[in-house]
């Protein structure tokens, strides 16, 4: 890991939208006191059952936000962009993280401390309210994820998993390269050899073209159906 960034949380251009609505005192607070942060692939930046001092931001790159299941069986709940916050439920519960978030690629974050994160929320109305409605839509996200997972036969969980990558995570871009095997296994809640065998059906079909480590999508109304049927 290495300390990234001079950039000033008033000009830097990567920053949560949720930012802008502090005063200029506010962010001299927060430039006084956070740390950034460069992470490798595949490094751990929080460990689900640590403590949690900070709030974390994710500035550039791409993270995996995952509960971490018995018998080192994972569950994925979400992929994290640029421009968002982590806190989770800890903030206000025991102060715990309840899921590892890990780079997919070299991700930069930046770290708030926690005491600081509650007095901008207890003396920003506005702040604190943008801050809910951020958090409730993540949450309501994993909501309909689970529902998915628990009603939905492989297909249709995989076909919601690429879809969710490619409109949600790159903006409906039909390609992509990040997410290993294991990872859409994952996200689509099931063993890996199980979404291998998915992805070459879905591959026989011509729904998608499979290029060693690249997946692209071929016809995203394909998935759409097999999402639907369940």
């Amino acid at each position: 890991m290495g300390n990234n960034g001079k950039t000033t949380c008033c000009d830097c251009g990567v920053k949560s939208p949720l930012l802008s609505l502090l005063t200029q005192k506010e962010l001299d607070k927060i430039e006084e006191n956070k740390l950034t942060i460069l992470y490798k692939k595949g490094e751990t930046i929080r460990k689900q059952g640590t403590f949690m001092s900070h709030v974390i931001s994710v500035n550039t790159g791409l993270a995996k936000l995952y509960l971490e299941g018995i018998q080192h069986r994972n569950a994925i709940v979400r992929i994290v962009k640029p421009c968002n916050f982590i806190g989770g439920p800890g903030i206000y519960l025991d102060q715990k993280h309840h899921y590892t978030l890990t780079a997919l690629v070299d991700t930069t974050v930046c770290f708030i401390e926690m005491a600081l994160f509650k007095e901008l929320i207890e003396s920003n109305g506005i702040f604190f309210n943008a801050f809910m409605k951020d958090f409730s839509r993540n949450i309501i996200s994993i909501n309909n994820r689970l529902l998915s997972l628990t009603q939905k036969q492989m297909p249709g969980r995989m076909a919601d998993t690429l879809l969710y990558i490619m409109e949600e995570i790159f903006d409906r871009q039909t390609v992509f390269t990040l997410f290993s095997r294991q990872d859409l296994s994952e996200l689509s809640g099931m063993s890996k050899e199980s979404a291998i065998k998915v992805l070459r059906e879905f591959s026989h079909e011509e729904i998608i073209r499979i290029n060693t480590h690249e997946i692209e999508i071929l016809n995203p109304e394909a998935l759409r159906m097999i999402s639907r049927i369940g």
